[in-house]
């Protein structure tokens, strides 16, 4: 049949059969491709290998994007075609039945080898899908189930996941949106691969259990916000890995709102970005677990409790090498904060500690912070809205860096003293006592200009000045 051929079925009960030869399928590119155009209510029944080698019995997908969106958007589809392939080729079935909005069951899908982005996005969107297929596939291929049930809202149960060894994203967002799904199926695997659980169950609001995560050999990104917004879920699983990788755990259960104790973190060794985010909004959560790691790397804990507003007491943090953005917004936004930890880290790096207690309201002390050397933007809005604080600690550095001090105590509305060492004030303090109190005390150097205004010294504050070590 020619394209745009129009097939109407006038009465209920009318059927159209078609059969075709079209070995590599209907489509050549994502931009250039062959979909099924209904209205009304159609039920598809048979086998969907008639349309390629007019013989229902073969079992080989020849062609790369075999059935690429053939149904894609097909709101009138109520029943799927059988899809009886043993051997599949490469986004064979991807985004087949994308947006196909009254389909409630899935086809049979009995490949036990599977091929690269084969069922990606496969049932994307299908709200009315209560029931996911049985996934007997022990042999899996780069991003092979990715977003294979994405938003499909009425799924409850998640299907069995029986390999143990996985490929590059090959689970990742397949249950993301899933708002119905309670319960996380088992993940045996002991050996990960790059992002293969990222997205998993990202947005999954009615999840309550999560899945044993038993592997020790991570990959980069292979947690990737696997259980973010998940706002039911309230126990972690365990965490058993000790080496970790590049963004591993990064924003894993982020916006878990009803999460109320944090998973034991017994890694010594870390990676770039390896627990960022890790709980970001967690709101119920109280106490934070402990980190021994004495080896920082970029980013590792940045914004790692950003927002556990229920959160009253930080670990220990004994390191004193940083790495850059290592405490970024650590604690910000953490309102029941009432004590920071200790900060002995003589060597810094650029924004190591920039936001780390932005908006911690409730925390009167600052810690000491020793070194004598700044990196660029080091403490930038350290304590920036920290509005129960009244005295700034010791800034022990004679010459500043870029931005080092940049908004360090914006907002800090009861902050009346600061004791500085500086001598010249260069281009580090860009709104720093910015919405200060009205009046305080400002302690520095004789050498130091009194320069008034926004980036200096806030007005009707009084000046002392220190003349070779006396005041």
């Amino acid at each position: 049949l020619p394209t745009d051929t129009l097939i109407p079925l006038k009465r209920k009960g009318d059927k159209a059969l078609l059969r075709g030869n079209n070995p590599q399928g209907f489509s050549d590119t994502t931009s250039k491709y062959t979909k099924f155009v209904m209205t009304g209510r159609i039920a598809a029944s048979g086998s969907i290998m008639s349309l390629i080698g007019g013989n229902d019995k073969n079992l080989t997908i020849k062609g790369e994007k075999c059935f690429y969106r053939l149904f894609i958007d097909c709101a009138s589809l109520t029943q799927a075609p059988e899809l009886p392939a043993t051997q599949l080729n490469n986004s064979c079935y991807e985004e087949m039945f994308r947006g196909c909005t009254n389909l409630k069951q899935a086809p049979k899908l009995p490949a036990k080898t599977l091929a690269k982005n084969c069922y990606k996005g496969m049932f994307q969107e299908c709200t009315s899908l209560t029931q996911a297929p049985e996934l007997p596939a022990t042999q899996l291929a780069n991003c092979c189930y990715e977003g294979m049930f994405w938003e499909c809202t009425s799924l409850t149960q998640a299907p069995q996941l029986l390999a143990t060894t996985l490929t590059d994203e090959c689970y990742a967002g397949m249950f993301n949106g899933c708002t119905s799904l309670t319960q996380a199926p088992e993940l045996p695997a002991k050996t990960l691969a790059y992002g293969c659980y990222r997205f998993m169950f990202n947005r999954c609001k009615s999840l309550t259990q999560a899945s044993k995560l038993p592997a020790t050999t991570l990959a980069d990104y292979c947690y990737h916000q696997m259980f973010s917004e998940c706002t039911s879920l309230t126990k972690a699983p365990k965490l058993p890995a000790k080496t970790l990788a590049v963004g591993c755990y990064e924003e894993i259960f982020n916006g878990c709102t009803s999460l109320t104790q944090a998973p034991k973190l017994p890694a010594k060794t870390l990676a770039e970005r390896c627990y960022e985010e890790m709980f970001r909004e967690c709101t119920s959560l109280t106490q934070a677990p402990k980190l021994p790691a004495k080896t920082l790397t970029e980013r590792c804990y940045k914004e790692m409790f950003r927002g556990c507003s229920n959160l009253t007491k930080a670990p220990e943090l004994p390191t004193k090498t940083l790495a850059v953005k290592c405490y970024y917004d650590m604690f910000s936004g953490c309102t029941s904060l009432t004590q920071a930890p200790k900060l002995p880290a003589t060597t810094l790096a650029r924004a190591c500690y920039n936001g780390m207690f932005r908006d911690c309201t409730s925390l009167t002390q600052a810690p000491e912070l020793p070194t004598t050397t700044v990196e660029e933007d080091c403490y930038g809005w350290m304590f920036s809205g920290c509005t129960s604080m009244t005295k700034a600690p010791e800034l022990p550095a004679k010459t500043l860096a870029n931005g080092c001090y940049a908004g360090m105590f914006n907002g800090c509305s009861n902050l009346a003293y600061i004791d500085v060492k500086f001598t010249d004030w260069g281009t580090g303090t860009d709104s720093w006592l910015t919405g200060v109190a009205e009046s305080g005390t400002f302690h520095c150097p004789a050498e130091l200009s009194t320069d008034y205004g926004r980036s200096r010294i806030p007005e009707n504050w009084e000046i002392r000045k220190w003349i070779h070590g006396t005041p």
